[in-house]
């Protein structure tokens, strides 16, 4: 099980990560700017539940490599926070590079706006990889039960992600509206993202 400082720094990493922008936060701004807060929501929500299939493929991945090889357990952790450290130069290099693109066409519905983020989510290899990543980081490999350390840390993930996206999707028509007037706002979120993904790929390397 999770200790009570595992599971709280786990969280607030969390939910800097997720509130940073990214490609999934930024889909469900330009969802809820296009479309409304309904769809928004329920694009945000099919996301976060995406999050469920790459925390099954670390629990099965990460998992067998600690059960079966320590030594591809350490480069896996290698190359993730070379990953991680990749994520946060480029975007340090590109900040304010990002453009929010509204959603052009029709109306969907709801349901088929929830399981089009969740396609968008389990599908993009680079959330898998960052989930590779990231969970393995706030493991204690010491209290054994890897397996069902990570499947905890990702449901948690998933929540907070949940929470975070249907509340972007309602309150993206005000928020993408204050971006918007604020053009120089983008350019300091790239920076923070870029410094919280060097920042954690830099501890993953040195830490295991």
């Amino acid at each position: 099980m999770l200790t009570t400082a595992q599971t709280l720094g786990f969280l607030l990493a969390a939910l800097v990560l997720t509130a940073t922008p990214g490609p999934d936060n930024l889909m469900v701004l330009s969802v809820g700017m296009s479309q409304g807060r309904k769809p928004g929501i329920a694009f945000g929500l099919g996301c976060a539940l995406g999050c469920l299939s790459h925390t099954l493929l670390a629990v099965v991945g990460v998992s067998a490599l600690v059960a079966s090889s320590p030594t591809a357990f350490t480069l896996l952790t290698w190359a993730g926070g070379a990953y991680l450290v990749w994520l946060g130069i480029k975007a340090l290099r590109h900040a304010g590079a990002v453009r929010l693109d509204a959603a052009a066409g029709g109306s969907p519905s709801l349901k088929a706006l929830f399981f089009k983020g969740l396609l968008a989510n389990a599908i993009n290899p680079k959330v898998v990889l960052f989930f590779l990543s990231f969970l393995p980081q706030f493991v204690v490999a010491e209290r054994g039960e890897v397996g069902l350390q990570m499947g905890l840390l990702g449901l948690i993930f998933t929540a907070q992600a949940a929470v975070l996206f249907g509340l972007l999707g309602y309150f993206s028509g005000g928020i993408g509206a204050w971006l918007l007037r604020r053009p120089r706002v983008g350019p300091w979120l790239d920076r923070l993202a870029g410094t919280v993904f060097v920042a954690l790929g830099l501890r993953m390397m040195t830490s295991r």
